[in-house]
Order: structure tokens, then C-alpha cells, then sequence
């Protein structure tokens, strides 16, 4: 009997496709790339036509035997890694490594792992895609020029183990400009009027014997608008005291009331940059869980008698398309769900934006039936959340819209106008199940005040005039999905290069996230300094984005890659050979500061060393004045003195002084360089080995990692990994209980007697959440 073997990049997905074809398929996996550039040189050609030198990542040697094994059983071979740039590059290595001795190779592309659209797949093959698999190669050699040529400079003239990157820098950059208007805002004062009313009764809202009409007599509030026909502003606090005294003997009259209704609607389903954006907004998940938790999806989970299934289409998509059936499946599911008046008369259709390849569908559930509820105990917490999110948002793409009732009513005082405004939703629509966030978190739609029911010439009785001051709000920092949302707008990277660019920057430290926000450190700023002054082109937005068009038109056969790369590498060159002797040393030379001296007053520069940064005098070595520094909400750089901190020397008898360094604060002789004494800063919690009269300090092993030992090692070797807590084990008598941390269980408090098992949960991280919530 004749077997056909089909090869993909995951074993996991090799599982969900084994079971649906059985023995008529030998299915293996790739497990990933199979060739690679090589890793300790440059591995381009560049005299030859930029040829890339491939070769077979350590380690493959076995496993593409083991695909020539099975390709010698086989009467044909499928090639099925993911459907992008990156599958195509992983196919055709594939094939170029595999001994097919004259039988068929056919490229498959899987946009679902469903029964029916496997066998779609495998019934209508491909040729392998040069387009595709040109642009990816062209892709990867720019990076690797980029990474591999910048990078060295930036070790010889910083510190060893930076990198630049042709897409990171520019997304590097972009937070460091957002950092620097911020820096730059000076906010501006401005003030509010708003008025608290009362409407009089009319006879028209005099009800029957049971009262007057719902909401008639209901205080409410309008805003001061325009005053003599113009826009009413107030910038200091006397202008807005004098007009709420104005204000205040005048007579309130309704002056117009407009009402009307208009429709909200739904967003369409996601696409790769969405579904990161919100899934940043409401699970508060970073670009690279996103998709390491939607490629699992899409790879096929354990459905208890069902087996692997495919939860979800390809997850790298800049298309809204959606098949015909998966339209008409939905709206069945609404009707049934909801009712028939949540289907909209036809079917939605959303128009991709300018430029996308529409190759795939957008993300979605491969079968709407299993909705998250029946889905809940198969999946984590994580997975269940992003499938949540995934089946809510394309439901709701194919529900009608919402309804929603506005009210605009004038009220004139005088020479002044005040306008009131309120809207209650007549309709859910889509909204009964989704509606998307804005970047703080926040509902994007929500019911305001309903406002009484008003009607022109009725008048008002002033209950409250209140001025309220306000400042002008510099530009927010970015978060993950506002930075997403700004590099997909400019044009720069593609969807599937949006999770490497931001664990990237972080990770190297370039880039800090705290709250959600990301904030440039003291290394990222200096690195964008250095890049932006010696690499313009390299770093700028619109070059970027002109390069992603070109690496499009590549992937249609529309440009030549050479060209391409001959075009780039020509200026890019030049400014290499300028930066050799150009760029800025932060080891020697340093950062220019506006700081002078504090012994010789020649000017103050920012170096780097092994510790990190530090302030050093442009004298040395004639002078060898050297400290910390420190910015300010606006940039600028101001000496830190050292902390003194009431202890002495145990060498020499001067005093400790506070000191940050490379693995964060420490305390140091105020006698260096004469005394070198350093030390670990105790955290106050007394060593609880008996007998022993030391305290534990916090300190950082030779790896990097932070641990808790006794101030008086090596006489007392006492160690701790977890954070030490003075508190008494109730169970054993322990003098302290030890924090752990983790993603599935938060934080938990354990003895560390290994003879005694109490555990507690950390009530501190409850009463935040409680907290959080009422707020």
C-alpha cells in the first residue's frame, strides 16, 4: 500500500495531522529550522551577490537522516510548515536536504488543522514559493548585515554583548522620541465650569395620578461652552472664579434639544497586531505569550475522545477575510444564542487595510460550537483566556450592531451657553457579548447618565456652580499594544516580526516595562544616541517602512532581491567606515553633559563600564573625579551624592557610604581608593541559624542571580534563593518564612525548616486585587 510522507515544523502539530490522516501519511516533524546561518561569522557573501552561507544547524544531522529514512518509504512527500515567510524558508531547506531519487515534492498550507481543511489542503498542493522564500532570505540577510556588523561596534565603544537589529533600533527609537516629548511637555493650566441643575416641573411632565414622569425632577450637570458666541476658556484660576461668579445670579433656560440614535459597530476579527493589542489591553499579556499561547492553539489540543484539534486558524494574518462557511456558522450560533434580531440582514464583510497580503484568513475559532465554556477544562487558565478572546471577538464581528441613544441639550444663561450630554445604549447589538479596550484598560463604549427628559423654553434652577482645574497631558508612554499599533501604522515590521521586536528590547535592557508602560533605560537612551548620530538611515521610521515594501514587492517577483540588497548595503557601508573612527566611545571619550567638574571644572562626561554607567571628569587622568548620576522628569543629569549610612569601615574604621552598581546598591568604604571594603546592605532580618548573631544581605551570584546569605559568610554559610520574611512559622517556631513566587500559584509564604511543610498564601496580593477592584 502506497504511503505519502508529510513533513512539518512542529511535533506537535505533526500529532493533531497523524491523527486525522492516519495510515496512508508517515507524518514527522522538523522540529524548526533545519539549516541556518552560522553563528561566529558573518555567513554573507557579499562580494558574490550577497550569497548566504547555509548549513546544517548542530544537532539536524540525525533528524534529516531520519526524513530520508521515511522519504525512502514514501511515493511522494508533502512539505506543511506554517504558511508565512518563515514556513517557506523551513520547506525549502527541507526539500533542498531531502534525497526525494525523482519522486514529488508538493508544498501544503494548512490555515486551519480541521478535517475538512486538511484534506482541502493535501487535495490541491503547491510548488515551493520562490516569491516567499526570497523574501525571507532577503529579510534575514539585511538583518544579518545589520546585527553582525553594527553589533561589534557597539561592543568596542560601550560594552560587550549589545546588539542592533534593522527593526528593534527603530522601535527603539520610537520609544526614546516618545521619552523625549514627554521630557520636553511643559503642561499648561486650564479650567472647567460645570453647573449642577435642576429642571422645574412643565405640565407636560405631569404624569398621571401616580406621580410626576421618570427622572423629571433628577438633578444633572452641563458644562460651560461658549460664551458671547465664542468658546468659553479659562487658563487660570481668577478667570474661572469670575466667570462661576458670573454665572451664578443668571436664569437657566433650555435653549435646544437634540436627540438621535446612532449605530456602534462591531470590529472586525483579529489579525495578528489586534489580537496582540488587546490581549496586551485586557489579559495583560506580552506580544510574545500572545503568540506562544496561540501557536499552541493552532497546533491542536488534547480534547479528551476527540483527540488533538486544532483550536483556532494561523495566528500571523494582516487579513479580516473570512471563509463562507465560517460566516455562515455564526450567525446560525447567534440566532441560537441570542436571537434573531442580533443577526444583521447580511452577512458582514471586512475590507483588509491598503497593502496587506490576504493570504490567510483572520484568526478565529476553527468551529464556533465549541465555545469557550465547553472548552474550559481542556485548556490552561492562559489558553482558555486568549481562546476567550478569539471566539468572542469573531462572534461579535458577525452580530448587529448596537444602538445607541445620544441627547444634546443647550442651556442658555445670559450671554453664556452651557451643553449637557448624555447617551444610554437602546440596543446591545454586538456589545451583549464583546467590545474592545482602549490602552488604559477601559470599556471603549459605556452608558452615560441618562438625562431628564427636557424641552425647549423650560427653565432651570442653579443648584452648584463648580470650577474645576485641569493640566494639559503630555503623550503617554507607549505600552506593548500602542507600540504594536504605531509600528504597524508606519509601515514597520510584519506580524510575524512584532513578539521578536519587543521581548528583543527588553531583554537586551534596552527597554524597561513597568505598569504596562515602556520606559527607555539609561543604556537603551545612549544606544539610540549612538545609533541615531552614526546610522540616520538605519533608524529611521519612513527607511524601514520603504524596505518592508520592497521585501513585499520581492515576495510578488516584483523586485529583484540583489538589487535590493545592493541599494542597502552602499550607504550602509559608508557609515559603517564613518563609525569606526565616528562613533562615540563610552569607555574613553563619553557622553557630553552640561555638568562641570565639582574639583577642576572642566566638563563632566557619561562613560560605561562593566557597572554600568557612571559620571567621569574629561580631565582624566589628570583628574580622576568620577560619581553616579541621576535624570530628572526632564532629562537632566544631576551628581548623586553618596548616602551615608550611619556604619563604619570594619577595615579601617571611616565611614559606609551607599553606593549603585552593576548588580544594584551596595555599601562602600568613603576611604576608596586608599580602602576598598565593600559590602551587602542587610535586609534588617536577624540569620536564623542558632547561635549565630549575623543579618541576611541580599546579594547577586557570579550568574547574575539575586540570593540571601549571612552578613557573616564564610563563618555562617546560611543561603536563601527566596525573598526572607520576618515572620514566626506558626507550625515549627522558625524565625522567618520565605516568599515564592509563581505565574500558576502567585505568592506564597513557606517555612524553610525542611522538616516542616507550612505553607500560607500571601493575603497582601488578595487585598491589592480587592483593592484594584473597587477602584
Amino acid at each position: 500500500m502506497s504511503k505519502s510522507l508529510l513533513i512539518v515544523e512542529s511535533p506537535t502539530k505533526a500529532k493533531t495531522l497523524g491523527r486525522y490522516l492516519g495510515r496512508d501519511f508517515i507524518v514527522k516533524a522538523s522540529v524548526g529550522h533545519i539549516k541556518d546561518l552560522p553563528k561566529n561569522k558573518l555567513g554573507i557573501d557579499i562580494e558574490h551577490d550577497f550569497r548566504p552561507d547555509y548549513g546544517i544547524i548542530r544537532g539536524k544531522k540525525k533528524l534529516i537522516k531520519e526524513l530520508n529514512d521515511a522519504a525512502a518509504q514514501a511515493d511522494a512527500i508533502y512539505l506543511g510548515p506554517d504558511p508565512d515567510r518563515e514556513g517557506e524558508a523551513i520547506a525549502w531547506h527541507i526539500a533542498e536536504e531531502i534525497e526525494a531519487k525523482g519522486k514529488p515534492i508538493y508544498r501544503v498550507l494548512f490555515y486551519e488543522l480541521t478535517q475538512k481543511a486538511i484534506r482541502e489542503a493535501l487535495a490541491h498542493p503547491h510548488a515551493l514559493n520562490k516569491g516567499l522564500y526570497d523574501a525571507q532570505q532577503t529579510r534575514r540577510i539585511l538583518d544579518r548585515l545589520v546585527g553582525y556588523l553594527i553589533s561589534p561596534l557597539l561592543w568596542e565603544k560601550v560594552k560587550r554583548g549589545l546588539s542592533a537589529g534593522r527593526v528593534q533600533s527603530v522601535a527603539l527609537r520610537l520609544i526614546c522620541e516618545r521619552e523625549a516629548e514627554m521630557r520636553k511637555f511643559d503642561p499648561e493650566e486650564y479650567w472647567t465650569i460645570e453647573a449642577q441643575l435642576l429642571p422645574a416641573p412643565v405640565a407636560t411632565q405631569i404624569a398621571d395620578a401616580e406621580g410626576p414622569a421618570k427622572g423629571a425632577n433628577r438633578p444633572f450637570t452641563a458644562q460651560l461652552w461658549r460664551c458671547k458666541k465664542k468658546k468659553c476658556k479659562a487658563s487660570s484660576g481668577e478667570e474661572a472664579h469670575a466667570l462661576t461668579d458670573a454665572l451664578k445670579p443668571l436664569s437657566f433656560v433650555v435653549g435646544k434639544v437634540e436627540q438621535k440614535t446612532r449605530r456602534k459597530y462591531p470590529y472586525p476579527p483579529f489579525i495578528t497586531s489586534t489580537l496582540q493589542q488587546e490581549a496586551a489591553r485586557k489579559l495583560r499579556f506580552s506580544a510574545k505569550q500572545t503568540m506562544s499561547v496561540a501557536q499552541r492553539l493552532y497546533e491542536g489540543m488534547e480534547l479528551g475522545d476527540e483527540g488533538a484539534v486544532g483550536l483556532i486558524t494561523y495566528m500571523r494574518t494582516d487579513s479580516t477575510r473570512l471563509s463562507q462557511d465560517a460566516v455562515e456558522a455564526a450567525r446560525s450560533h447567534i440566532s441560537e444564542s441570542w436571537g434573531q434580531e442580533y443577526v444583521p440582514a447580511k452577512p458582514v464583510v471586512y475590507k483588509s487595510k491598503a497593502g496587506s497580503q490576504d493570504a490567510h484568513e483572520a484568526v478565529r475559532p476553527t468551529d464556533v460550537h465549541r465555545t469557550p465554556e465547553k472548552m474550559a477544562r481542556h485548556l490552561t487558565r492562559e489558553q482558555l483566556s486568549l481562546y476567550t478572546l478569539i471566539w468572542k471577538r469573531f462572534v461579535a464581528s458577525q452580530m448587529a450592531p448596537a444602538l445607541v441613544a445620544q441627547t444634546t441639550v443647550d442651556i442658555a444663561a445670559g450671554d453664556f451657553v452651557l451643553r449637557a450630554t448624555g447617551s444610554v445604549i437602546e440596543f446591545s447589538g454586538y456589545m451583549i457579548l464583546y467590545d474592545e479596550s482602549q490602552d488604559n484598560g477601559e470599556s471603549g463604549e459605556k452608558s452615560e447618565e441618562l438625562l431628564p427628559a427636557l424641552t425647549e423654553g423650560q427653565k432651570l434652577s442653579l443648584l452648584e456652580v463648580i470650577p474645576k482645574q485641569h493640566f494639559t497631558q503630555p503623550p503617554p508612554r507607549f505600552s506593548e499594544a500602542s507600540l504594536i499599533k504605531e509600528l504597524e501604522e508606519r509601515g514597520i515590521g510584519r506580524p510575524s516580526t512584532y513578539a521578536a521586536i519587543l521581548s528583543t528590547i527588553v531583554e537586551r535592557e534596552y527597554v524597561l516595562l513597568q505598569k504596562q508602560r515602556l520606559y527607555p533605560t539609561e543604556l537603551g537612551w545612549l544606544i539610540n544616541g549612538l545609533l541615531v548620530a552614526s546610522f540616520p538611515n538605519i533608524v529611521d521610521a519612513d527607511f524601514t517602512a520603504k524596505m518592508e515594501k520592497s521585501l513585499d514587492e520581492i515576495e510578488r517577483l516584483e523586485h529583484p532581491s540583489q538589487e535590493l540588497l545592493a541599494q542597502f548595503y552602499g550607504p550602509f557601508e559608508e557609515s559603517l567606515q564613518s563609525a569606526q573612527s565616528g562613533m562615540l566611545n563610552l569607555k574613553t571619550a563619553g557622553w557630553p553633559t552640561d555638568l562641570l567638574c565639582p574639583k577642576c571644572d572642566l566638563p563632566l562626561r557619561i562613560k560605561w563600564s562593566r557597572n554600568g554607567p557612571f559620571i567621569a571628569c574629561s580631565g582624566y587622568p589628570e583628574c580622576s573625579f568620577t560619581g553616579d548620576y541621576e535624570r530628572d522628569e526632564k532629562g537632566h543629569i544631576h551628581l548623586v551624592t553618596d548616602h551615608s549610612t550611619g556604619e563604619t569601615c570594619e577595615k579601617c574604621g571611616r565611614p559606609m557610604v551607599l553606593k549603585r552598581g552593576r548588580f544594584g546598591v551596595f555599601l562602600a568604604c568613603s576611604g576608596y581608593p586608599e580602602c576598598k571594603n565593600t559590602r551587602s546592605p542587610t535586609t534588617g532580618i536577624p540569620c536564623p541559624r542558632e547561635g549565630c548573631t549575623g543579618e541576611l544581605a541580599e546579594r547577586v551570584s557570579k550568574k547574575g542571580r539575586r540570593f540571601y546569605g549571612c552578613n557573616r559568610y564564610p563563618d555562617c554559610t546560611t543561603l536563601f534563593w527566596d525573598r526572607p520574611v520576618l515572620k514566626t512559622c506558626p507550625a515549627c517556631a522558625s524565625p522567618i518564612l520565605l516568599e515564592k513566587q509563581s505565574k500558576r500559584f502567585g505568592v506564597k509564604r513557606v517555612c524553610p525548616n525542611p522538616s516542616c511543610s507550612y505553607e500560607e498564601k500571601d493575603r497582601s496580593e488578595d487585598d491589592s486585587k480587592v483593592a484594584e477592584g473597587k477602584s
